[in-house]
């Protein structure tokens, strides 16, 4: 038991070390990712995800005390490869690879000092890192545009339906008050991202099985778009029967709250019908 306590301090000393020369090294990539969270919507969740990492790690401590502490070489393998990859990409100023390099070396470091056993207890806060990375411009512009174009076809069909005189041409909807455009932040993309990253925390606290838990993250996708659809639609009848422009700034924040608010009910309400056949798997 002194021999483990001892092994134990070690890794401790070792851990602060590494930590102390983690943010030295990392002081650029770090420093970018604070920079995207404080000046875009889409990515401030970026804020809270190495709390709640710290918080999950926290609530485990009784279980990774019960697991054998076994150092795997392998690991330190993993480590010096992302470090590597590291350097190249912050030389090369590829910014989301170099970002992405600190979930696989912290892994690395994790599986070296301990074990891959403890690893895998630590696999989902981990695993949770990836969403405080903002996704590329390129992937994010390519996967905005398809998304607007079907978000604006949807509401345009189900707004005519109400008898509205309504026309639209890709993302722009035009009626006879006024023209629309259906910009990035109604796409759902934005909201997307927020709404993937609270519906992995959410499913992981609330839910015991596994497939009800991917149910319930991948099921943020469809409802993202769903609401954005809804918000679409809502601007077009507020301008044609009762003249509010809900684009407008004195209601447009409150309402994008509002829909997203409504994004989180519908999470909130599916996690309640699924939940009754909860079960670990």
């Amino acid at each position: 038991m002194k021999c483990r306590n001892t092994f134990n301090q070690i890794n401790g000393f070792l851990l602060t070390v590494i930590l102390t020369a983690f943010v030295v090294a990392y002081f650029p990539v770090l420093k970018n990712l604070v920079l995207a969270w404080a000046n875009s919507e889409e990515y401030s969740h970026g804020f809270f995800i190495i709390p709640i990492c710290i918080y999950i790690i926290w609530t485990k401590h009784d279980l990774l005390a019960t697991i054998p502490t076994r150092p795997s070489f392998w690991g330190l393998v993993l480590a010096v490869t992302s470090l590597v990859v590291y350097f190249l990409a912050y030389v090369a100023g590829i910014s989301t690879l170099a970002s992405i390099t600190i979930v696989p070396l912290w892994a690395g470091i994790i599986a070296y000092l301990y074990g891959f056993n403890v690893l895998k207890a630590l696999a989902f806060p981990l695993f949770l890192l990836f969403f405080m990375i903002p996704i590329p411009a390129q992937i994010y512009s390519s996967l905005t545009i398809p998304l607007q174009l079907f978000v604006s076809k949807i509401s345009i069909i189900l707004c005519s339906y109400s008898g509205i005189p309504i026309y639209g041409e890709g993302n722009i909807i035009y009626l006879p008050e006024k023209t629309l455009e259906v910009v990035e932040a109604c796409s759902g993309l934005r909201s997307l991202i927020t709404l993937l990253t609270l519906s992995l925390v959410y499913a992981y606290f609330s839910l015991k099985s596994n497939l009800l838990r991917i149910i319930l993250i991948v099921s943020a996708i469809p409802i993202a778009i769903f609401v954005n659809i809804i918000r679409v639609m809502i601007i077009v009848l507020a301008i044609s029967h009762f003249n509010i422009d809900l684009t407008a700034d004195t209601y447009h924040t409150m309402f994008g709250l509002f829909i997203f608010l409504l994004a989180l009910v519908i999470i909130a309400v599916e996690k309640g019908v699924i939940g009754k056949w909860d079960h670990p798997i």
